[in-house]
């Protein structure tokens, strides 16, 4: 009898066990990453006698957690891939949305300006289009610095999300290497007795971990797990964890830079954090935040120098040389602001750099680094987009020197430099936000030519000669007046009269140009006049000495002898409206990128950048959630809970149960037979 019970009872409580495993499975349907549990019966050794064995019931063996090694690693690198995209497509839609709206972009606000100086050009005079031009330039240098500050706020968000991904990437380690102590020292673990809830619990903190940044993990003894980067950095050794930092970065101090604390060392890993949340939104400042600062920047400069450009050879209504329209791009501190020193260098840290703008037109949107070797003389310029060297050499002594850039110069003002110095050049980065307004009166905007040219009253030629081509009012080289611009209000050198005459050797028709000093020799001549040509007075190039005044006119005609032309001062031109056109004009004239692109134009290769990374962002995204619910449907497969075959499971584990106590029974009932027999 005592073998029948013994039997019976191994039975009910083999199911026992087996119902609280299926009831546990059940239970945990829903609870992220749960592994499956399920129950490995065996039976016990039989007695044996003559006639054979015979059975001694059943045991639990095992309860085996049902986990995929391979499912889950590929879980943790789709759930990288997607918390990646998920973090650089969320931020590229808010650039993107930003820069595209109507509302918030730039282009109207672009086309509303050139619009109200191409209305203005139509009545020169009127004060009240000249206010709707001054309202409409400001609404542009407001767009700029919106859309600079929106920037800002979109890099501090960032900035934020990084620190609050490193705390809880720090928790979740500290979680892991917790995790790892308690499944090593959990009992029964050396006769294989697992601790399914603690394996569960580990993995989906590696899961969660893998979210944020890309891992890999390494089984080790005691059943315990090392985590590190993908480059092999450490980041939990059994029960050690290490810990994330983020700092102002030495190179720039409006980023972040990453580091990792272990055993009492920091390093910088800042280049080693991809993948994930944090390399996502690592990935979106260096691809498109700060292309985008940069980009924007250029278009700011290219405005505000070709504006500044034909605003101060034009003449506004008091008879004065127009002045700078927006701020001077190349303002001492401007050009000291574009040079960052970082914050690593040597002592004594004294070296005096600053970038000049040399051609708005040619001038790339970008940033380089600017690094010294050697004695500190040797520099290298390093294209931080692509990593290449696109200028060295070495610097004369004293240090005094430019080097040379299409569109800038970085001049080496003074000081010293160590090998291993470092600087940051963003020749455009703050140009949004330091864009302004210098005319703040309707009077000072000039609209007219300060020059124009009259016919001798006695000409009997049909020669004629146009309106003129303003160049300059400064030297390019010095950025003195010019002599004919240094007085306000009159020519200083003027008038200058163009004037022909026949040679009496070969009969040739020639002219010449001289001064109000009709004894001085001429300024430009004599020279041949060639009929059926344009005639050109004056040269575009300032290396020509007396014969470049800043200015071009040309001839055509067949003049007689003896005919004039008088140059002089635009006086009372307050109806002339040549500058506001070519004003006007530079709203489609071609200004960026070699003279290849227009401002709108450029704003909508900056629009259309953003947009394209924006569209492969999305496609990469979806793609990353695909595979992460194929491969978490694969690992569902082994190690989900399937409800309905549980419940097949609860009927079998019950009728089990049930008939090993209907066994018991059965050995109850012998058992009172027999008690009964002796009575």
């Amino acid at each position: 009898m005592a073998g029948l019970i013994g039997v019976g009872l191994s039975g009910i409580l083999g199911h026992q066990s087996a119902l609280n495993t299926t009831g546990n499975n059940i239970t945990n349907a829903n609870t992220p990453g749960y592994s499956r549990q399920e129950v490995t019966f065996e039976t016990q050794p039989g007695q044996r006698t003559g006639a054979g064995s015979i059975g001694s019931g059943v045991k639990i063996s095992d309860i085996r957690r049902l986990a995929n090694e391979y499912l889950v690693q590929q879980v943790r690198e789709d759930s990288t891939l997607t918390g990646e995209q998920q973090a650089l497509n969320s931020e590229l839609s808010r650039l993107d949305n930003l820069l595209g709206g109507e509302t918030t972009g730039l282009n109207g606000a672009l086309n509303n300006f050139f619009a109200s100086l191409q209305n203005a050009a139509e009545d020169p005079a009127s004060l009240p289009q000249r206010q709707l031009v001054l309202s409409e330039a400001q609404q542009v240098v407001n767009r700029f610095q919106a859309l600079n500050q929106e920037f800002i706020q979109q890099r501090e968000s960032i900035k934020t999300q990084m620190q609050q991904g490193v705390k809880d990437a720090n928790t979740l380690m500290t979680d892991i290497a917790n995790l790892n102590l308690a499944i090593s020292e959990s009992p029964g673990l050396a006769q294989g007795r697992m601790p399914n809830e603690l394996l569960d619990q580990r993995d989906e903190k590696l899961r969660q971990l893998s979210e944020l940044v890309n891992i890999r993990v390494t089984e080790t003894e005691g059943s315990q797990v090392n985590v590190s980067l993908a480059n092999g950095q450490s980041l939990v050794v059994g029960d050690q964890a290490a810990q994330f930092g983020s700092r102002e970065s030495p190179e720039d101090p409006t980023r972040l830079s990453f580091t990792l604390t272990s055993s009492g060392r920091t390093l910088n890993i800042d280049e080693q954090i991809t993948g994930g949340k944090l390399g996502g939104l690592k990935r979106f400042d260096n691809e498109a935040l700060k292309p985008a600062f940069n980009e924007l920047g250029r278009i700011a400069i290219a405005l505000a120098d070709t504006m500044n450009h034909q605003h101060e050879i034009g003449m506004d209504l008091e008879g004065d040389l127009g002045g700078l329209f927006f701020n001077d791009i190349n303002d001492p501190a401007t050009q000291r602001s574009r040079v960052v020193a970082n914050a690593d260098n040597q002592l004594p840290k004294d070296g005096q750099l600053a970038v000049e703008i040399t051609d708005s037109s040619k001038l790339p949107a970008g940033a380089w680094t600017l690094q010294f070797s050697g004695d500190g003389r040797s520099f290298e310029l390093i294209d931080k987009a692509t990593g290449d060297i696109v200028n060295q050499g070495r610097l004369p002594d004293p240090v005094q020197s430019e080097i040379s850039m299409p569109g800038f110069n970085i001049r080496v003002e003074g000081g010293s430099f160590n090998a291993g110095d470092k600087y940051l050049i963003q020749p455009s980065r703050n140009a949004a936000e330091a864009i302004g307004m210098q005319v703040n009166r309707e009077e000072d905007l000039a609209f007219a030519s300060p020059v124009r040219a009259t016919s001798g009253e006695g000409n009997k030629g049909t020669a004629q000669i146009d309106q003129g081509t303003m160049l300059n009012v400064r030297n390019p080289y010095t950025g003195s007046l010019l002599p004919g611009f240094k007085t306000s209000g009159e020519m200083a050198n003027g008038p200058l009269t163009i004037s022909f005459h026949e040679d009496p050797n070969t009969g040739k028709m020639m002219y010449e140009v001289k001064g109000p000093d009709d004894t001085a020799p001429p300024i430009v001549g004599p020279e041949e006049y060639k009929e059926g040509q344009i005639n050109t007075v004056f040269s575009d190039e300032p290396a020509e000495g007396d014969e470049y005044q800043g200015f071009q006119f040309k001839l055509t005609g067949k003049p007689a002898a003896g005919d004039t032309f008088e140059i002089g001062l635009n006086s009372n031109g307050v109806s002339d409206n040549r500058n506001a056109e070519l004003l006007a004009g530079l709203g489609t004239a071609n200004t960026l990128n070699g003279k290849s692109q227009s401002f709108t134009e450029g704003y909508a290769g900056l629009v259309e950048d953003v947009g394209v990374k924006t569209r492969q962002s999305q496609f990469s995204l979806e793609a990353g959630e695909t595979l992460l619910k194929q491969s978490s449907a694969q690992r569902e497969s082994v190690s989900g809970v399937n409800l309905d075959e549980e419940a097949g499971k609860l009927i079998q584990y019950q009728a089990g149960y049930n008939a090993s106590a209907q066994v018991i029974s059965v050995a109850q009932d012998l058992f009172n037979t027999l008690l009964q027999t002796f009575r």
